[in-house]
């Protein structure tokens, strides 16, 4: 499946009455920019989880990394639902942005390759990840699984002297 552009609407009751929807591309640009995001998941008792952690935006889905026993990950594989966000912490400027969807395990290792180059490319030589049996592995020795989150729906949260709240609806449709 390929993702074609989201419908993007206005949220009129929570945003600024000159306010416009905020355009996807400024979306994905916050996402594909910042340094550290947030992920929420479901615990199997139903109690929620937030961590913050390093991401990379790559072929229009939020990627990260986590140990195969960390909370985490042993949430996701119960219940892949789950919500990433990013943002500024500031009332009076910036675009927030929350991407819901389903954390799916990544472990093509030309996929990993690749993934690894565009942590390494955004983070610096520190996070250099080198693919090993389906998983990557960092310079200190810990093995991390790799999860991808395409985006079903988005949220852009618009601040300063016009707020705005603008929802991305995306449609896949069968590639070809």
């Amino acid at each position: 499946m390929t993702i074609k552009e989201p419908v993007t609407e206005l949220n009129p009751a929570f945003s600024s009455a000159t306010a416009t929807a905020t355009e996807w591309s400024q979306g994905e640009a916050t996402l594909a920019e910042a340094e550290l995001y947030w992920l929420a998941t479901v615990r199997p008792d139903g109690r929620p989880h937030v961590t913050p952690l390093l991401g990379v935006w790559l072929d229009q889905a939020l990627h990260f990394v986590t140990g195969p026993q960390e909370r985490k990950a042993r949430n996701l594989a119960a219940n892949p639902h789950c919500v990433l966000l990013t943002g500024r912490n500031s009332l009076r400027e910036g675009l927030d942005v929350v991407v819901e969807g389903d954390a799916e395990r990544v472990d093509d290792e030309a996929y990993l390759r690749r993934l690894a180059g565009a942590f390494a490319g955004k983070y610096g030589p520190q996070w250099r990840l080198q693919v090993q049996e389906g998983a990557l592995r960092r310079s200190e020795g810990g093995r991390v699984w790799a999860f991808k989150v395409t985006p079903v729906k988005a949220f852009g949260f618009g601040k300063g002297e016009t707020y705005s709240q603008t929802r991305w609806r995306f449609q896949p449709r069968p590639a070809g």
